[in-house]
């Protein structure tokens, strides 16, 4: 017991307060780009593939953007999920390499250089093929590079050096390779059906390629005049007393009359007769409201009519059949199973250039597509009724007032006719322009034929290949599989014909006078290695004979212009990226993008694979939702809504974005704004000044002073123990990829284990007891397994931030936070009774807080040190309940109780201490440190 001390001496200088030069301002956007130059000299990613050469591979395939403009926040959302995923798996020992990717073909990227032709009032077509593609090739490559130097900026690690481009050489090679591989399997063939067709970009699209928006459409109700019905009695009877009967039909598509050939019923549908103004019109008797609505007529007599079954036979005539020639030819009234009474008539037109049911109904009727509309949406010049018009998407052209109802208006045709209908429709999602159903000739990879070519079962044809690969794979979130299932189920054969010209050509020929391709694997393979050695433009140049060899005449055969279907390259690039690169047969780990992909990448890489080689190219997918604003809106360069990466990144640092990224549930839509940056900005703070108390409480830390646990106090063993309980969830979140769930469980171990409850009951201990002292080597025993814990834990998300950390106590020109692994937990025997009895300690330290409470604001005691509590009993003793509540003392008796403690203060520790004998004195552990360090000096 130290004697009365002088009121003036201040002992702050006996206290051994935490040391260390880490800051805790962040300054993350100047900083990280040092980092990352660091990286770069140190070659920390060969390092790493070097490092873990030999050890189980863990392969996530990245899905390749477009190389066509600045990231925007889906790809930062994307490739920072792929790098937490990539850099966790490194953390658990395993060789986790990441190739990054490019598509560098196709309608994207050709669209923006026909943009930059279109601004200099110049076409595409003023140029030589060659000229354009070697433009495009240009702007790709430059995207590549911006792109590439921002993803970098993000911290996504992997081989940036050796990306994957779509129009690298050997990678055009592979994706021709792919396709001859179907064109020998004799999966492929050409034929003429509808397909979404963009007038604006003059080529056909795939389904992922289309998105859906509100408009306002022109709807017309047309009248065809009934000619003959010799299964329909009353019908056959009006016409014999020369009546006129009308079947009505109602569209949304006015321009798709011009190329009507049919109508359809419902075989199973009741039928009424309606007359006005001295016509009869046929209608679903379901839809007598419709006529009433859309004609607003008066008085109308109702007859009964027939079933839809006896209007087999029945034969109309087309509207503007006075124009002669296709219109004047009768057009058969056919049974339709898609025909239904939720709107319109009840009886729906065909045009079979221009819909997949009127395509499949009027095919089976022997009635083909005649072609009429052009792609630019015009109707061709030779077409008797608006030859040389269009465009057939044009509001105008196809308006209530537009020359298309015009003319039935003037042929008595046009019963009804608004511009008002507003419903969802198709648009082309690069050029925003409406698309269109169009009949074309096309090149198919079809869905439900087997080898052999006939018609199959699920278990032999690609369709069934692919839903027997969907249930073999796991999918993350587990209703995934719904979405892609349900698609694969009802898709169409695949169009993977372009009429394009920057892409992979459709590298076949065609016999011209049979019209079948060549199948021949001498020829394919010329092909390839032309590919090879040239790229896809040796198509374009090349010597054909030499290509075909001596056993086939260039004279035979036509070589196909058409490039291949962009997700076709896509769909590729597990051949040229996973295979190419770790061997034949090995499919990747993970696949992991948006939601959209189900229709997309996801797709095409299971059908090419299906297709190829029977099984899907991943052993898993995972899928996540899309970034929104702050109000859970799209994001729209018009809105003015849009949250920009590159900014927050030059502002905040792109930790904050990561770390945003990671508590967002991403397996949905996820909002972005201020407010939620701001939040993720709070809990970067706690992770990084738990990281700072952690770096000065150990300073001057040395491997002599380790206490083994067996040796520590209670309350070390304790958070040990919660230490590997978060060991196990951590690794559970990992194999889930529920990131949310991972770094919540490591934001909360932070703050309410270790900052809110270890830390403050122990820095009594730190600043106050002997260096040597057990109790205090104890502590910096387990804070110094925390650190390298905690510190590895971080690193896959707050990349830049754990490097920091990491160097600050172990600073290495060679060394890297990233070149660890998952850390090994000292060795000890669980003790459930010690866990349980802690938490009863936590349970009733949060009661003892909010008793002290009242006292605090009554100003009766100025902090916890100054209370006494009575609590109820414990196993543990009145000391370490002292300690652990940062009180004065603790009475065991009944329930809770608080009074002002009558003890001194030490002038050192502050604690209330029955050895202190007036304020300001120092206790006797006080006293003895104070004398050792005087002793020291």
């Amino acid at each position: 017991m130290a004697d009365v001390p002088d009121p003036q001496r201040d002992w702050r200088d006996t206290v051994f307060l935490p040391k260390t030069d880490f800051p805790m301002k962040a300054g993350l956007a100047a900083k990280e780009p040092a980092i990352l130059a660091r990286w770069a000299r140190q070659g920390l990613y060969a390092k790493l593939r070097e490092q873990r050469a030999g050890r189980e591979r863990f392969i996530l395939h990245d899905g390749p953007p477009y190389a066509n403009g600045d990231i925007h926040m889906g790809h930062a959302m994307n490739k920072v999920l792929k790098d937490i995923i990539v850099r966790s798996q490194t953390l658990l020992g395993k060789d986790a390499p990441y190739v990054p990717g490019w598509d560098c073909h196709g309608l994207p990227i050709e669209w923006k250089v026909e943009e930059a032709y279109r601004a200099r009032k110049l076409s595409k077509d003023d140029v030589p093929v060659a000229q354009f593609r070697a433009e495009c090739r240009a702007y790709a490559d430059k995207w590549v590079a911006v792109q590439r130097e921002e993803f970098e900026r993000l911290g996504v690690m992997g081989d940036w050096d050796d990306p994957y481009l779509t129009m690298k050489y050997d990678a055009e090679a592979t994706i021709v390779g792919e396709l001859l591989k179907f064109a020998e399997g004799g999966q492929l063939y050409r034929g003429a059906k509808p397909v979404m067709w963009s007038p604006v970009e003059k080529t056909a699209l795939a389904e992922a390629e289309v998105e859906y928006e509100d408009v306002v459409s022109t709807q017309i109700d047309v009248a065809f005049e009934i000619i003959e019905a010799p299964d329909c009695p009353v019908i056959q009877k009006m016409l014999a007393e020369g009546r006129i009967v009308k079947a009505l039909i109602w569209t949304t598509t006015p321009w798709t009359i011009p190329v009507n050939q049919a109508l359809s019923y419902g075989p199973n549908i009741e039928y009424t007769l309606l007359e006005w103004d001295d016509v009869t019109y046929l209608v679903a008797e379901e839809r007598i409201e419709h006529f009433y609505e859309r004609v607003g007529a008066g008085k109308i007599l109702v007859h009964g009519g027939p079933m839809g079954n006896q209007l087999a036979g029945a034969i109309v005539r087309h509207p503007m059949h006075h124009l002669g020639g296709f219109f004047a030819k009768p057009r058969s009234m056919l049974p339709g199973d898609f025909v239904t009474t939720d709107a319109g008539t009840g009886l729906v037109h065909m045009a079979p250039d221009h819909g997949e049911d009127d395509f499949l109904l009027c095919k089976q009727y022997g009635i083909d597509p005649v072609f009429a509309v052009d792609g630019a949406g015009m109707y061709r010049a030779d077409w008797p009724w608006l030859g040389g018009q269009g465009s057939v998407i044009n509001k105008k052209f196809v308006a209530a007032d537009g020359p298309i109802c015009a003319d039935l208006r003037a042929a008595g045709a046009l019963v009804a006719a608004s511009d008002d209908f507003r419903h969802s429709y198709p648009h082309s999602w690069r050029s925003k322009a409406k698309v269109i159903q169009r009949a074309t000739p096309q090149w198919f990879i079809p869905m439900d034929k087997d080898e052999g070519g006939e018609v199959g079962d699920y278990g032999t044809t690609l369709r069934g290949t692919a839903l027997d690969a969907i249930e073999a794979t796991r999918w993350v979130p587990a209703r995934s599989a719904n979405r892609i299932r349900a698609m694969v189920e009802g898709r169409p054969d695949w169009v993977i014909s372009r009429q394009r010209a920057w892409g992979v050509p459709i590298a076949l020929y065609v016999n011209r006078l049979s019209g079948e391709y060549l199948a021949d694997r001498a020829v394919n393979e010329r092909i390839v290695a032309a590919f090879r050695e040239g790229g896809a433009d040796a198509w374009f140049t090349a010597d054909h004979q030499a290509l075909l060899g001596e056993d086939h005449a260039l004279a035979d055969y036509e070589p196909v212009n058409d490039i291949l279907d962009v997700w076709f390259d896509s769909g590729s690039t597990h051949a040229f990226v996973v295979e190419a690169r770790y061997g034949e047969g090995t499919r990747a780990d993970l696949y992991v993008e948006g939601s959209d992909q189900h229709r997309g990448w996801f797709q095409s890489s299971l059908l090419e694979a299906c297709g190829t080689r029977g099984r899907a190219p991943y052993d898993a997918v995972l899928t996540h939702g899309f970034a929104l604003d702050d109000k859970g809106r799209k994001m729209s360069k018009s809105i003015g809504n849009v949250v920009d990466p590159l900014k927050i990144i030059g502002e905040s640092g792109a930790d904050i974005l990561r770390l945003w990224v990671a508590s967002t549930d991403y397996f949905d839509d996820v909002r972005i704004g201020k407010e939620v940056l701001a939040t993720a900005s709070d809990a970067y703070r706690k992770l990084r000044n738990t990281f700072r108390y952690l770096l000065g409480a150990l300073d001057g830390w040395d491997e002599a002073e380790r206490v083994e646990p067996a040796a520590m106090p209670e309350l070390e063993r304790y958070i040990l123990h919660r230490l590997a309980m978060l060991d196990t969830e951590l690794r559970q979140a990992v194999e889930g990829y529920e990131f949310n769930r991972y770094l919540r469980l490591l934001t909360d171990f932070a703050q309410d284990e270790l900052s809110a409850f270890f830390f403050d009951i122990r820095k009594d201990s730190l600043y106050c007891d002997a260096p040597e002292d057990a109790k205090r080597r104890g502590y910096r025993s387990v804070l110094d397994t925390l650190f390298h814990a905690l510190v590895r834990y971080a690193a896959p998300v707050l990349v830049f931030t754990a490097e920091e950390v990491w160097q600050a106590r172990f600073p290495s020109d060679d060394g890297s936070v990233h070149l660890l692994e998952w850390p090994e937990l000292p060795l000890h025997d669980p003790d459930p009774a010690l866990a349980e009895r802690w938490e009863k300690v936590r349970a009733l330290r949060v009661r003892v807080t909010e008793a002290i409470e009242p006292l605090r604001r009554e100003k009766t005691v100025r902090s916890s040190l100054e209370a006494e509590v009575t609590v109820p009993a414990m196993p543990l003793t009145a000391e370490a309940l002292a300690e652990a509540f940062i009180v004065a003392d603790v009475t065991q008796g009944d329930g809770i109780a608080v009074t002002r403690t009558g003890r001194h203060k030490c002038g050192r520790c502050w604690r209330h201490l029955p050895d202190v004998t007036v304020d300001g004195a120092l206790c006797g552990r006080c006293a003895a440190v104070v004398g050792e360090v005087t002793a020291d000096a």
